[in-house]
């Protein structure tokens, strides 16, 4: 889907703002993106190839030129957020979704923070309406926005419980998980159940448990966010949340679904929490610019945990 080659440097717009990129990130929805799938993504992206062909959107980098009417910044300013073509020495990014770089964080760390931080931020906080001393079941707790939701649940006074594989539940412990489930050896649906141990929010993340079960976890009243869609069809792939929707108001349970939004109050309140100690950057490998289609490969194949960092580092 994507190799390497040469364009001409970007120049920032009104309300713009032109980055030398330092690293990026790589989620899901890059993946997404690049191959168009699902196909209902094609009617804004384009319907055979991207319009825009620049691939990635987390990034982290420094402030090279501001365009018209952009203050707040200047050039040099250390910045992370996210930016259409993130996956290049230089990208322009919108003044709005970018924020000062945590102190604390190297730019490959802070490049995987934007995207998944924010999933996990608003599933938890917005959609799922997290509370202390609540049950939270995070499915896909070792992924990219898994490892940021148990830490941010954790901050948030929750007992957590997160489901994930063997290889990687040492990390998901490390993490703040008060409980691991290892999917290979436990139907999570059914442990815990059985002697009346449920969940008052799951935040799921994994895109393939069918909604009765996610729905037979939960408390009488309990929040069930669906986030994931990776396995719901090559056409729509949410049929899961609508099926939660329309579900949702003929139970006493509460049935929702997650559209993440990317702006710079989010971004702000991710750095608070960075430099809180609350949340970190979970880095499983870290991939060269010319390197892109391999940790794509790496992404979609489950074979790392966390998320995955590109760096790129580009001469002054």
């Amino acid at each position: 889907m994507l190799r390497p080659t040469e364009v001409p440097r970007p120049a920032a717009g009104p309300g713009q703002v032109l980055l030398r990129v330092r690293a990026a990130g790589i989620d899901r929805g890059t993946w997404h993106l690049a191959a168009g799938r699902p196909y209902a993504v094609r009617a804004a992206l384009g319907l055979r190839r991207p319009r825009n062909p620049a691939a990635g959107l987390d990034v982290a980098g420094t402030v090279a030129a501001l365009g018209p009417g952009v203050t707040g910044f200047a050039v040099g300013d250390a910045v992370f957020g996210t930016a259409r073509g993130a996956f290049a020495e230089y990208v322009v990014a919108r003044a709005d979704r970018i924020a000062p770089k945590p102190a604390r964080l190297g730019f490959e760390e802070a490049a995987v923070l934007a995207v998944s931080g924010l999933t996990a931020l608003q599933g938890l906080r917005d959609a799922g309406r997290v509370r202390s001393g609540q049950r939270v079941l995070i499915t896909g707790a070792s992924g990219g926005v898994g490892t940021y939701a148990v830490q941010l649940a954790k901050a948030f006074g929750a007992e957590v419980t997160g489901v994930c594989g063997p290889a990687k539940a040492d990390l998901v412990r490390s993490l703040g998980a008060d409980h691991v489930i290892d999917y290979t050896r436990e139907d999570f649906t059914r442990v815990g159940v059985a002697d009346g141990r449920r969940y008052d929010l799951v935040l799921d993340l994994a895109g393939s448990t069918p909604v009765a079960r996610l729905r037979s976890v939960l408390e009488p009243r309990g929040t069930l966010v669906v986030a994931g869609g990776e396995d719901d069809g090559d056409w729509l792939g949410l049929g899961r949340q609508f099926r939660a929707l329309v579900l949702s108001p003929f139970t006493r349970q509460r049935l929702t679904m997650l559209v993440s939004r990317q702006a710079r109050a989010g971004l702000d309140d991710l750095a608070a929490l960075v430099d809180a100690g609350s949340i970190s950057p979970a880095v499983g490998a870290v991939f060269p610019l010319e390197q892109v289609p391999e940790a794509l490969t790496v992404l979609t194949e489950g074979r790392t945990a966390g998320k995955i960092a590109v760096a790129v580092g580009t001469e002054e």
